[in-house]
């Protein structure tokens, strides 16, 4: 099932393929640059979303909140870099996550 959030200014944030259907965390992309040693600047590069815009989105808590074509193009970097997105519960007594894959 796709999940998806709207907020009141129409910014959205969907499941994907490679992320168990759930919302991605700013928590979950901090992680997962921490994983590559990326910096946000690396990030912005590798998903044509600008630097301040990442920013933004690193500093609020919780689901992503943004349109759904940023979403997605962040996710896509990081998945083509190697990085699996984890659903809360997904691990053994885990939490929602990242993980590099095989």
């Amino acid at each position: 099932m796709l999940k998806v959030l709207f907020d009141t200014r129409g910014i959205v944030n969907t499941g994907c393929d490679n992320c168990g259907g759930q919302m991605v965390s700013s928590e979950q992309i901090r992680a997962a640059r921490a994983l590559l040693r990326w910096d946000q600047k690396d990030l912005a590069e590798a998903s044509k979303v600008s630097l301040p815009s990442i920013k933004r989105l690193e500093a609020q808590r919780g689901p992503l909140a943004a349109q759904e074509r940023t979403v997605d193009a962040i996710k896509e970097a990081f998945s083509g870099a190697g990085i699996l997105f984890l659903d809360d519960g997904e691990t053994v007594e885990g939490g929602a996550g990242v993980r590099l894959r095989k």
